[in-house]
């Protein structure tokens, strides 16, 4: 499926999180792959970095949770990829 072919007008928006980390090479990639197929859909991509910006609660829930498994893709709040992601496997999260 392409992203020309996609219906941008879901009722509720989706809650697309990206967890990363500053040592991770392929996060950056990974957040610009998804970002144009979360706003097609009228989302944002929430980026957590596990490591910067103090620790929470919810950081330190997701760093137990993940580790060094980065970058991870949720959406609303499961998980959807790791590592790598294919464009389909977050277009068929965001349509449920």
């Amino acid at each position: 499926m392409s992203l020309n072919s996609l219906s941008a007008g879901s009722e509720a928006k989706a809650r697309v999180q990206l967890i990363t980390r500053s040592t991770c090479g392929s996060c950056e990639r990974v957040h610009q792959q998804i970002l144009p197929i979360a706003h097609r859909y009228g989302t944002t991509v929430e980026v957590i970095e596990l490591d910067r910006g103090g620790v929470t609660k919810e950081k330190e829930e997701l760093a137990q949770e993940f580790g060094d498994r980065v970058p991870v893709v949720l959406v609303d709040d499961e998980e959807v990829a790791c590592w790598e992601i294919d464009d389909d496997e977050l277009i068929a999260a965001l349509e449920q």
